[in-house]
């Protein structure tokens, strides 16, 4: 799950620096019927201030009034939905740097002593098969390995030796990154 808005990976014309910070703040700015909204992003490096376009020049009554309270009074949760908005990404030419900016919950320990006992067979008697279903609060591309690992309590290279030995089974591709929910089988 995030635990704060991702950096935006955009250049800045005044540094050269490629990382900008946001805080949830819009600009919107009304021309007659016309509206335009801007999500506002900061330089890390300079503090140059980076306009990312919501609307442009949209006819004012095609914007749900909904939209517009949100835009106005700078709701953190808009800026989040709009970051991870493929169109919004495109619009824009930006990427999403989603190191530091999310957690993983695993629910608890008792998962984490089942999981060793099958990864580690000789240390304590294993007691079956282990079904993991990992769910995904906001789309943040990760590489399943990176969770497995870090939910498990194991290194990544066991890992990976789990996955050679059939150990660890799933029905999505475990090299490379996901953002979407998967389960996976451990095995003994």
């Amino acid at each position: 799950m995030p635990t704060c808005l991702p950096l935006v990976l955009r250049r800045c014309h005044v540094c050269a620096s490629g990382r900008f910070r946001t805080g949830g703040k819009f600009r919107v700015n009304a021309h007659h019927k016309l509206i335009d909204a801007w999500l506002l992003a900061l330089c890390t490096a300079c503090g140059e201030t980076a306009k990312l376009t919501v609307l442009e020049r949209t006819n004012v009554r095609s914007v749900r009034p909904e939209l517009l309270d949100r835009l106005h009074d700078n709701d953190p949760g808009l800026a989040a939905e709009l970051l991870q908005d493929p169109i919004v990404r495109s619009r824009n030419r930006i990427a999403l740097d989603w190191n530091g900016a999310w957690r993983l919950d695993t629910g608890g320990s008792d998962l984490l002593d089942r999981v060793r006992s099958l990864a580690h067979p000789s240390e304590t008697e294993s007691s079956g098969k282990i079904d993991v279903s990992v769910h995904f609060a906001a789309r943040i591309p990760v590489r399943p390995v990176r969770l497995i690992a870090e939910g498990c309590g194991l290194s990544r290279a066991e890992v990976e030796r789990l996955i050679t030995a059939g150990k660890l089974v799933s029905a999505v591709r475990l090299s490379g990154k996901l953002s979407g929910d998967f389960t996976f089988v451990l095995k003994p």
